[in-house]
């Protein structure tokens, strides 16, 4: 019945995929409430009201600090497939792991001096 034999378990999944957002978000208009009352505006996180603008100016080193943590967590993942094949992979593999893991220290060693580690 289909062209490419083999592909309808990737179909059914495509389908699936593609359906559950639509219904979830269709769900969920369906459900939430729809009364707009002053109550609805309000700020329900803590029960608090908010104090001064939302527009405030943070310290450069809170976002230097995520950045470095985000960059150095993202290339460690990378690491995790290298690990799980790395009996079949060869000494080519190992030394390009060893190149990659300098190039992340030399990272390292060039944010702390420029004092993204720093919190102070």
């Amino acid at each position: 019945m289909f062209v490419l034999s083999g592909y309808e378990y990737f179909l059914g999944f495509l389908l699936i995929c593609s359906l559950l957002p639509i219904v979830a978000l269709v769900l969920s208009w369906l459900i939430r409430p729809k009364a707009r009352s002053p109550e609805r505006r309000t700020t329900y996180e803590s029960g608090i009201e908010p104090i001064g603008g939302a527009w405030i100016q943070f310290n450069i080193r809170y976002y230097m600090f995520a950045l470095v943590f985000v960059i150095f967590d993202v290339e460690t993942v990378f690491l995790y497939p290298w690990a799980v094949a790395f009996s079949q992979l060869g000494l080519l593999a190992f030394i390009e792991a060893l190149v990659f893991i300098t190039i992340l220290v030399i990272g390292l060693v060039y944010a702390w001096r420029k004092g993204a580690l720093e919190w102070s």
